[in-house]
């Protein structure tokens, strides 16, 4: 699961990819023949300058936003030496994990065989240690006598990954774990592809372990390889969202391909928590990726179009999702994390956490608790939180962050409580906000009525 940098736009991401603040970038998504770094086939970018229809084009890392991270940057029309490509694939070679997940796999059947009195965990190597390799880290900080509750629990055993440019990996808080799992069970899912949710995968897979009767089964796939030391490949997979990419190659497909397609009476739904920080163009195409998959291997009800899925993501995102999934629906639940400060449920105002869940399944279907404030809107057909009041004039409970919105008569929507109408912007903002940044226009052309990501001077592959 991961929060990111909660302002960062799209622009400001890719800005970042390539190390300049100059200028604009556009992505322009995968190209069949894009050069890889450590983390897979590199995105292809457009650098453009205002006013004119685009500038050069160069392959930037998917994964990491800051050039500290991963420092690969190539341009397209750039050749490159066999001396150089050589040395690049010798580099991506040293740059992977020490240990295969095969091998990571042999290592926690010793390593669960152990008395609890010898088993250690590395938290510098962020590793689980046998018993010959204890003298390796004699000077490192270690745990000692790690439980089969903790090794059924990693993500509160490993260190989160909170570089919030490149990992940002913030885990769901019990409640809204424990929401969602209900949820897809009272929806009658028996199969979760848990796309980045480490911590719903393995509340899954601890139920499973104690209940018999417990039919939920998950299959992680995350970019975090440390979790290859806790799963077998048939319950983990070594996978890059930005990019599509299953690290062990076409194994790695055909372990999502056969979760999809076992039991075709099952029901299949995707749960996925992507970094915020994350281009929404690459995170889309990703997983119109893997709903492909799984349209290939539904044989039992061929209407379907999209796989079942909730996407975990701030509200202001709304426009960019529909954008790529327009049968999307936008739920009021918010959805906190226990390692972040400001998103925690309860909190008032603006402190209340934007996280929410996109969903392409009914919205009536999805019942919110009553006990924490959600109601069922019969208009609407949907559960809103408390504060979301019917707008008659809209039709439509309008609120997007928990507080009740008002109706402005001049803008013809609803507004933030804090807005007020500018007559010299045409349009509600804050009462501070500088009118002369009403009047820019498209970076890219400088034109006013669009924003850089749609403007139609940009070539798109």
């Amino acid at each position: 699961e991961g929060v990111g940098v909660m302002a960062a736009s799209d622009a400001a991401h890719a800005e970042a990819l390539c190390g300049r603040d100059t200028g604009g970038l556009a992505l322009l998504g995968l190209a069949p023949s894009a050069p890889s770094c450590p983390h897979g086939p590199a995105l292809l970018f457009v650098k453009t300058s205002q006013g004119k229809e685009e500038g050069r084009r160069f392959y930037a890392c998917s994964a990491c936003r800051d050039r500290k991270d991963c420092n690969f940057f190539q341009w397209e029309d750039e050749k490159v030496s066999e001396t150089r490509l050589a040395a690049r694939e010798e580099y991506n070679r040293t740059h992977q994990p020490s240990h295969t997940h095969g091998q990571n796999v042999e290592r926690y059947k010793n390593f669960v065989l152990l008395p609890v009195s010898k088993r250690r965990f590395c938290q510098e190597c962020q590793q689980l240690l046998l018993p010959p390799e204890w003298e390796e880290h004699s000077d490192h900080q270690l745990l000692y006598d790690i439980s089969t509750a903790q090794l059924q629990s990693p993500s509160q055993l490993l260190y989160p990954l909170e570089n919030k440019k490149t990992n940002a990996q913030y885990l769901f808080a019990d409640r809204s774990c424990q929401f969602l799992l209900d949820l897809i069970i009272d929806l009658g899912f028996s199969r979760v592809l848990s796309v980045g949710t480490p911590r719903l995968h393995e509340m899954i897979q601890s139920k499973a372990s104690k209940e018999e009767d417990f039919r939920v089964r998950s299959l992680l796939l995350d970019i975090d390889f440390r979790y290859s030391q806790f799963y077998t490949e048939d319950e983990f997979c070594h996978y890059n969202m930005f990019n599509h990419y299953f690290f062990a190659g076409e194994a790695g497909l055909e372990t999502c391909r056969k979760f999809l397609r076992q039991g075709n009476s099952e029901k299949v739904i995707m749960v996925t928590d992507p970094p915020f920080g994350g281009l929404v163009e690459a995170l889309a195409s990703s997983f119109k990726r893997l709903m492909a998959m799984w349209k290939d291997t539904d044989k039992e009800d061929p209407i379907s179009q999209e796989m079942p899925m909730f996407w975990i993501f701030p509200y202001f995102f709304e426009s960019r999702i529909l954008e790529f999934f327009p049968s999307f629906t936008m739920m009021d639940y918010q959805v906190d994390y226990d390692n972040h400060t400001l998103y925690k449920h309860g909190k008032t105002g603006r402190r209340q956490s934007p996280v929410r869940i996109f969903t392409n399944l009914t919205p009536r279907m999805i019942v919110l608790p009553v006990e924490e404030g959600y109601r069922f809107c019969s208009i609407c057909q949907r559960y809103v939180s408390s504060g979301n009041q019917h707008c008659e004039i809209c039709n439509s409970c309008t609120s997007k962050d928990g507080r009740r919105w008002k109706h402005c008569f001049l803008c013809k929507k609803c507004v933030k409580p804090s807005w007020f109408h500018c007559n010299n912007c045409n349009c509600c903002a804050l009462p501070t906000h500088a009118c002369e940044k009403a009047a820019a226009g498209c970076f890219v052309c400088g034109q006013a009525g669009h924003k850089r990501s749609t403007c139609p001077s940009l070539s798109r592959s």
